[in-house]
């Protein structure tokens, strides 16, 4: 008998009639023998409209004391989906029982609305799993040490999830969504992408932080550290699909790399147009340039992404970096007023036209060339690159975002990820 978490998304919560479908799926399997505990999101829209009234009330001025009101107020959300679900259990004839963060407890740090989770006692769900009950947890929060409910951001359910899978030793945790997997890349860009079998950790991680939606960045992280497995699976096939069918379908998300895996050089290419370059320049060529640009941008907690120095020049050079676009008029004014009068730069240059595309795969490490095959297929559409960076296992480029589409496309026939697998 295996210890499962499943976690369902807020589309798989949207409505009470999707509710007692996910009911339906847990009661089978619970009744195929599996301890389990579910992570439910709050019903799709929930947190938007509960956040929404939160904006109209709110003080001119935004201080601890409001974001403590706003995780006390979008905690709500997850709190009537996981009992609605606990209730539709129970018409199923499955015993089962609710909980929240704080009830269980999820401990976290104090970081109201982007919390992190410090540790989780399970000696409550324990004592309900051996009693023969459906365990169900309320995603996205915990409790601080002060005893004040807090959230853990955006996506914050899939890290509940894989924090409780941690804790708990399970054997598997699995992330009901409404794809059924992870593609090589984005299907509504490319209709010819392919949902992938397996990925490693290192590629998931990647994919993520370099604009993959399908999994919350940190719940990746959770699971690499801890060596959870994930899966990615779709909550929309039948309820009733056979158990073993299930358990095998989606994206396993494993640690244990295989030899079929290396033999894919690229896994699959991600991207974001979420992105703004910005370049100072006439910066003067000494030690401790990078750190008074950048570290005058991470004070202001804005995060910085690929960054360029120039070849100096007469005791001079230019320094280029990229920030999220919502960040970038923010990051000009504190260069412009802060930084550029101290160090007696020429001038700041911004371009929030910009986009992100990676391609990514555990082969690159032992594959040559495959930078240059993706400068070439770049090159051979007209496209222009900007900036590169790379790893180990992914490098990235920087174009205009009116190219993104053609150049995800163009990779994705490059690197054969059009063809089945072998």
């Amino acid at each position: 008998m295996a210890l499962i978490v499943h976690k369902y998304g807020g589309t798989s919560m949207g409505s009470t009639e999707r509710i007692r479908n996910v009911a339906k799926r847990v009661a089978k399997w619970a009744r195929a023998g599996h301890q389990m505990v579910v992570v439910p999101s709050a019903m799709s829209g929930e947190t938007n409209r509960l956040l929404g009234l939160a904006k109209e009330l709110a003080p001119s001025q935004a201080s601890s004391a409001y974001h403590r009101e706003l995780d006390q107020l979008a905690a709500t959300g997850e709190q009537a989906s996981s009992a609605l679900l606990a209730i539709a259990l129970q018409s199923e004839g499955q015993p089962s029982v609710s909980y929240t963060g704080w009830q269980v407890p999820v401990r976290t740090n104090s970081s109201y609305t982007k919390a992190r989770i410090e540790s989780i006692d399970d000696q409550r769900v324990r004592a309900d799993l051996d009693a023969g009950r459906v365990v169900i947890v309320t995603g996205f929060q915990g409790i601080d040490e002060g005893g004040n409910i807090t959230t853990l951001g955006r996506g914050g359910s899939d890290t509940s999830a894989v924090a409780i899978a941690a804790a708990m030793k399970a054997a598997e945790c699995l992330i009901y969504t409404d794809v059924d997997g992870v593609y090589t890349t984005d299907p509504r860009v490319v209709p010819e992408a392919r949902r992938l079998g397996t990925l490693s950790f290192e590629e998931m991680l990647e994919m993520a932080s370099l604009g993959s939606k399908v999994l919350q960045i940190r719940s990746v992280e959770f699971a690499g550290k801890y060596k959870v497995p994930l899966r990615v699976l779709s909550s929309f096939t039948p309820w009733d699909i056979d158990i073993n069918e299930e358990a095998k379908s989606g994206t396993l998300i494993t640690f244990e790399e295989d030899e079929q895996m290396e033999k894919a050089v690229v896994s699959g290419i991600a991207f974001t147009r979420d992105e703004a370059k910005i370049s100072v320049l006439g910066v003067p060529d000494t030690p401790g340039i990078a750190h008074q640009i950048l570290g005058t941008v991470a004070d202001a907690n804005i995060d910085v992404d690929v960054i360029i120095q120039n070849v100096g020049k007469e005791g001079k050079t230019d320094f280029s970096f990229t920030v999220n676009r919502g960040d970038y008029q923010r990051t000009i004014e504190l260069l412009k007023t802060q930084v550029v009068p101290k160090m007696g730069a020429e001038e700041v240059l911004g371009d929030d036209k910009i986009a992100k595309v990676s391609i990514v795969g555990i082969g690159m490490r032992s594959h040559a060339g495959v930078a240059s095959k993706m400068f070439r297929a770049l090159s051979e559409e007209g496209i222009n690159i900007k900036m590169i960076s790379t790893s180990e296992i992914k490098t990235s480029v920087v174009i205009d975002d009116k190219y993104v589409e053609l150049a995800v496309r163009a990779l994705h026939k490059a690197f054969g990820l059009d063809q089945p697998a072998a």
